[in-house]
């Protein structure tokens, strides 16, 4: 493994770090909200589902992060790193400067 592809192991492993400790923070933004309207007002609760929605939204999201980390991080032990999945052309380096675990060149992104 060249220092390139450590580089990249690196940046890979930070970012799933991040996102791990992300979802971990906001676990408790998903719990059901109860329906004890006595001590919470009908506004306040309609708010916390709101908050709940958003926050299992946003870990949908994360989830998904998380599986594109773990393809990059199998196509870079293959040796298939910086290749598109779909076409097999290399994937610009400022796209994956930008989105190092984007799995698609910008051609294949759009399509």
């Amino acid at each position: 493994m060249n220092d390139d592809d450590k580089n990249i192991r690196a940046q890979l492993l930070a970012l799933r770090t991040e996102i791990e400790a992300l979802r971990a923070a906001a676990h408790d933004d998903q719990k059901p909200v109860g329906l004890d309207q006595q001590s919470v007002g009908r506004l306040s609760r309609m708010d916390s589902l709101q908050v709940q929605a958003m926050a299992q939204a946003e870990d949908s999201r994360r989830q998904i992060a998380l599986k594109r980390i773990t393809g990059a991080l199998a196509r870079l032990d293959e040796g298939e790193y910086g290749w598109c999945v779909k076409c097999g052309e290399a994937i610009a380096p400022a796209r994956l400067a930008q989105d190092p675990a984007t799995p698609f060149c910008i051609a294949c992104a759009g399509a």
